[in-house]
This record gives C-alpha cells, structure tokens and sequence, in this order.
C-alpha cells in the first residue's frame, strides 16, 4: 500500500456540445498531472453538461415540448459511444501520465441516452458506469443502466469505483460497491449539496475508503453558449432562456477519509482541489468497521447482484 496523490477538478463542462467539452477535459487532465495527481475525478455528465433546463426551465416536462425535443436531439447526437475516437487525445494522456481519471457523460446506447461515469486506466479501455435509477425529472431524458456495469479497477494502489448522485441513497448498491473492496471511492454530483456531502462523508466511513465527492459548476450563459458551439437551435434556445439567469450550479466539491474526515472542500468557484490519500489508514479504520466482514451477518442478509446485461432483445 502506498500514498496516493488525489485531485478533483471542479470546473464548469461545456454543455451539449460534447467535442468540445472533450477537448477541454483533456487540458482539464493535464494541469491536474501537472499538479501531481494520480487520480483526478470530475462531477456527474461533465461531457455535455446536467440538464438543468428539467430542474430550471417552467414547462420543460410538458408532453411533446419543442424545445426540450430540439436538445435531447442534440445530446443524442453528440452522446459518447464505446470505443469513441474522440477520446483518443484523453486515452494517450492517461497512458503516458499512468494516471486514473473518473468523468461522467452523455453516453448513447443504441438510441437511448444513459448518464454515465467512466474510468479511463492506463492501457486499458475506459470501465463505463450507468446510473441505475435516473432521479426524478432526469427520467425525462437518461434509460435507467444495469448491473452489468457495477465494477471497479483494479489498479496497482488498490480498487478504484464510482457511484453517481442519488445511487448514494441506494443501501444495496452501496453494499455490491462495498462487497468490491473500493480503496478510492468517486461519488459524482451536478453540485455537491449540503445533504450530497452528507452522503459522501457517510460513505466514506461506512465503506472505510477514500471517497472523491466531485461536482461541477454552471452558469445559464454557458449553457446558451454550449447550444450555439452544437449548432443552435431557437426553440431550445428560447427554452434555456427561461432558466433564472447566473450561476445554477454551485459546486462543493469534497475529499473524505476512511474515518470521515474532511481533507480538502472546494467553494462555489472553478478550482482544483487535492490531498495525497494514505492507503494505510484503510486497514487501521476496518480494526472497528467493517460492513462487509466482521461488522455483517451474511446469515441474517443475503444480497443477489444480477451483473448481466440487460438489452431486453437477445440475439442468436
């Protein structure tokens, strides 16, 4: 076990136009490398940014709404896919530098968009996870993910994995990820909210590991500005405009030790925040808890975790 050197980057994504927000993700990476990390986490669909228009804008969830139709086209045509060459440039990166970069985006599946945070690792291909249950409103534009993607990497300090939001408050999708063995826990948020860091810092000590809590910022101008980089559109446009204008989302971003405590927390501003995570304190903080040994009882709870995937069509 060894010190690991970890950094959140807590700036604002790009939305909707997601080669860009790519493009920018990478000299995001690089100034986090060159500050010593070795593991950098960005916030929930930092490539495309959160649809804030669900929470902000008045009649977004209105049956057939123009506006909202006009922007999930967009996402849907710029939505990530497997082995897409647009991460080629962040692939090259995170094998040169050896370093592990946990970052969520709009990624497509068939024709549905999921939310999802990858891990991209050195010489390997990037480890997708799906949000297994889009939160209210966010229903309204992601499919719901699988056990299929309900995994770790292994790395050579230890289990790295990630959670998105709300999945927080799932008591058995924390056990599955617990079961895995995280010693470097990401838990990845649109803002990290007083109750969002609650969560993480909860986490963290049930767990007994590191946690990332990794938000992002954004103002209303840079989503008009995300909807002009992917082409325009008025309708959606004149949506996004109904959104209250200034900053909408206000960061908080957080690192938590195996006992809870607090190693770093951002502001409500762009910065990039660091601790160096020392991996020896896992084992000491398990002498007292550990929910999924000594601190069970596998003869009273049973969990089953259904890791296939699930298309709904099986060929063949």
């Amino acid at each position: 076990m060894k010190q690991v050197r970890a950094a959140i980057v807590q700036a604002s994504p790009i939305p909707i136009a997601i080669s860009d927000g790519i493009t920018a993700l990478v000299g995001h990476v690089a100034r986090a490398v060159d500050e010593g990390a070795e593991v950098v986490a960005f916030g929930e669909t930092f490539l495309g940014g959160y649809p804030l228009w669900l929470d902000e804008a008045a009649g977004a969830a209105l049956w057939d709404h123009p506006g909202v139709k006009a922007l999930h086209a967009l996402m849907l045509d710029g939505a990530v896919r497997e082995a897409d060459p647009r991460f080629e440039p962040l692939q090259a990166l995170v094998d040169k530098a050896g370093v592990c970069v946990s970052v969520g985006a709009h990624a497509r599946v068939r024709s549905s968009i999921t939310n999802t945070q990858y891990i991209f690792r050195p010489g390997q291909p990037a480890l997708p996870h799906r949000k297994l249950v889009p939160t209210h409103g966010e229903r309204l534009i992601w499919a719901r993910g699988d056990g299929s993607t309900l995994d770790v990497h292994e790395a050579a300090w230890g289990r790295l994995g990630n959670l998105i939001c709300w999945e927080h408050w799932m008591p058995l999708a924390r056990a599955a990820m617990h079961h895995a063995g995280e010693h470097i826990h990401v838990a990845a948020w649109p803002s990290a909210r007083d109750m969002y860091a609650v969560a993480a810092q909860h986490y963290a000590f049930e767990g007994r590991c590191f946690v990332l809590s990794a938000a992002t910022i954004q103002h209303r101008d840079e989503v008009l500005d995300g909807l002009a980089r992917a082409g325009g559109n008025a309708e959606a446009e004149a949506l996004i405009r109904q959104m209250p204008d200034g900053q909408l989302q206000n960061g908080g971003s957080g690192i938590y030790a195996p006992d809870g405590s607090v190693l770093a927390r951002a502001g409500a501003q762009a910065e990039i925040i660091g601790a160096t995570l020392d991996m020896a304190m896992i084992g000491r903080e398990l002498a007292a808890l550990d929910t999924d040994g000594h601190y069970s009882r596998p003869d009273v709870f049973e969990l089953h975790v259904n890791r296939r995937a699930t298309p709904g069509v099986v060929e063949g």
